[in-house]
């Protein structure tokens, strides 16, 4: 993503206090790094805050972004007509998949969507998939651990759920890769709330390359069914009701996308948080029982999704503020899951922490589908990790952090590791 300064940047820097609590301020590497700071202003000093520079309400405690998310409208994308009368025509093909998806609908388009989908995503399809996963983590490492360093996210964050959610969908697993770099590009329209006119060709490419990939899957295993999510998702019916071809291929895109970045996100997210939390890591690696408990800990510390946008369904009243119907609101999960008044000292890295109903997976209707599998796939990688990698620490190298602003995640994290431990890590965790 660009980083060049755009107008309302420049506003922010001149503005007063009220201003800064912007969003945009996430633009910053050095806020992007470390949003916590931030986001406490904004849980403190204004809870349900007007952003003029997103043109859009901010929502970051935890019982206010709860409400939202359960009572808010998801059926936030502009169709291709409101697009063309913005001026940004280039970017229906992407809406026309957009508004088929189940994250972007209610009910009851939204019920009918996520009943189908849930036919064909059952526990025990993903429960079967469990011995494949640990296979995949074992193969990845297999690859690295004598070498005695590793990129965390390149060699195992990235590959691991790209892989896993081929053969969930039944496609090729050699297209993995592929898989992966479409599903960044879309992740673009997911995580982001700003402009970036440059990137539009790639996405839109990207988005192209994958509906056609898709549907000729779709043709493929009409005549040579194979199991998969694809199949189950063409075959699913409900009461009589089955998905279209265009369905299929709009919610297989967003359960590729979510289930690949958000998994590539806790992993390395929740690497990166143990080697800066030591007591935490070697209390894991003591006791593996722990691991369940802590992949939760790990996804409310350092979500994956940081925030989701929604649209009040009426004229309403939140934290005082009057909402008029159909304006915007942000509800910042990554606040929603610092917020003290819910969890006593959030700060701290607390893998045995209980009562620990975090929102990273979202709230009620909406709730990640695939969230039994993201947790599957972090407690198989983190427990390996451990039991595989000893001494593990961090490369003494800055971190970079990908400008995506509301998936939050690392670009690389250099690792360590071997039988002697390694010399003392210069790099320390940021002040919350």
């Amino acid at each position: 993503m660009s980083m060049k300064r755009t107008p309302s940047e420049a506003a922010l820097s001149k503005g007063n206090p009220k201003e800064t609590l912007s969003l945009y301020r996430l633009l910053d590497p050095q806020v992007l790094a470390n949003p916590y700071p931030l986001y406490h202003r904004l849980r403190t000093e204004d809870p349900v805050h007007w952003d003029p520079f997103l043109h859009a309400w901010v929502v970051t405690r935890y019982r206010d972004v709860v409400h939202v998310l359960h009572y808010f409208s998801a059926n936030r994308t502009p169709t291709p007509e409101q697009l063309s009368a913005m001026g940004l025509s280039a970017l229906n093909p992407v809406a026309q998949v957009m508004v088929r998806q189940m994250l972007f609908l209610d009910a009851p388009a939204h019920t009918r969507l996520r009943g189908l989908a849930s036919v064909a995503f059952t526990p025990r399809r993903v429960e079967r998939l469990r011995g494949h996963i640990q296979e995949i983590v074992d193969g990845l490492l297999d690859r690295v651990v004598h070498a005695g360093r590793a990129d965390v996210i390149a060699d195992l964050a990235e590959p691991m759920p790209a892989i896993v959610t081929a053969e969930l969908m039944g496609v090729p697993v050699a297209d993995h890769g592929q898989l992966k770099s479409w599903s960044a590009d879309f992740a673009e329209m997911l995580g982001n709330f700003q402009h970036n006119p440059d990137r539009i060709p790639r996405v839109l490419r990207s988005v192209e390359n994958m509906t056609a990939y898709f549907r000729s899957a779709i043709r493929e295993q009409r005549e040579h069914p194979r199991d998969g999510l694809i199949h189950a998702l063409m075959t699913a019916e409900v009461e009589g009701s089955r998905l279209t071809e265009e369905e299929v291929i709009a919610n297989v895109i967003v359960t590729m996308v979510g289930g690949q970045e958000t998994t590539t996100n806790l992993i390395g997210n929740g690497v990166l948080s143990l080697l800066r939390n030591p007591d935490q890591l070697q209390k894991l690696r003591e006791d593996s029982s722990l691991i369940p408990s802590a992949v939760e800990e790990l996804l409310r510390y350092e979500s994956p999704s940081q925030h989701t946008a929604r649209l009040a369904p009426d004229d309403v009243e939140l934290g005082g503020r009057r909402i008029p119907k159909r304006q915007a609101v942000i509800a910042v999960v990554g606040a929603a899951n610092r917020d003290p008044e819910r969890f006593p000292d959030p700060d701290r890295l607390d893998i045995t922490r209980q009562d620990n109903r975090h929102v990273a997976f979202g709230w009620a209707a909406h709730f990640c589908f695939g969230a039994p599998l993201a947790r599957i796939e972090g407690q198989i990688a983190f427990e390996t990790i451990l039991r595989r990698l000893p001494n593990l620490a961090l490369e003494p190298q800055p971190l970079v952090w990908r400008h995506n602003l509301g998936l939050r995640g690392l670009a690389a994290l250099p690792v360590v590791f071997g039988d002697k431990p390694p010399a003392a890590n210069p790099i320390t965790p940021p002040t919350p």
